[in-house]
Parts: structure tokens; C-alpha cells; sequence
């Protein structure tokens, strides 16, 4: 069992830059990865970036990169998720995802077993 909460969201203007957090409590030492959802009104849910938790690795979604940074500290069990250069299509609802199941790759939500509640991410323009 892991539970996962989000924090950090908020609203912010464009152009200004938010760090959510993400903490894991639980059995947490069988985390493979984390990752890092987000999901805007009347759209799929799509992957921001994940971490492979012991490793370090990174991977992000071509809409992410250059403007987000993912990160964890492994001895606090949690997982950050910095957003620069806001834009007002950052707006949804982000969401931190655990995968405890051994695979060869993390990009698409089923291969994570647990999620947090989300926080909300609202840019202004």
C-alpha cells in the first residue's frame, strides 16, 4: 500500500514559475517509478515526466520539456515537479502516480498502481 499526496498548486500569472510536491508514504521501498499527470477540463489525462526512483532517470513528454523539471529525494519518499514560464494551457489538474510493478517502461497511466487526489494548476493571463 502507498499513499501519495500532492501539494504546491495554485494560481499563478503567466510567466511565473510553481514547484508541486508529491509525498509517499507506505511501502514505498518497492516503488519502481513516479510520474507526474496532468489533466485539463473535457481532456485525456497525459503524462508530464516520470522517474525511475532509484536511478534518477528522467523522461518527459514532448509538451514538457525545457519548461519542467522532475526530481525526487529518495530519503524523504518524495517527488517535486518544477514548472517555469507558465502558460495559461499549464492550467489542469496535476496528478502523482507510484508504480510498484517491475516494467520495461512508464509512459502511459496503467502502468502505475497508485495516485494521489491532484492539485489544481491555474495560470492567469
Amino acid at each position: 500500500q502507498v499513499q501519495l499526496v500532492e501539494s504546491g498548486g495554485g494560481l499563478v500569472q503567466a510567466g511565473g514559475s510553481l514547484r508541486l510536491s508529491c509525498a509517499a508514504s507506505g511501502r514505498t521501498f518497492s516503488t519502481y517509478a513516479m510520474g507526474w499527470f496532468r489533466q485539463a477540463p473535457g481532456k485525456e489525462r497525459e503524462l508530464v515526466a516520470h522517474i525511475r526512483w532509484s536511478s534518477g532517470n528522467t523522461y518527459y513528454a514532448d509538451s514538457a520539456k525545457g519548461r519542467f523539471t522532475i526530481s525526487r529525494d529518495n530519503a524523504k519518499n518524495t517527488m517535486y515537479l518544477e514548472i517555469n514560464s507558465l502558460r495559461p494551457e499549464d492550467t489542469a489538474v496535476y496528478y502523482c502516480a507510484a508504480g510498484t510493478n517491475s516494467a520495461s517502461s512508464y509512459y502511459t497511466a496503467a502502468r502505475y498502481n497508485y495516485w494521489g487526489q491532484g492539485t489544481q494548476v491555474t495560470v492567469s493571463s
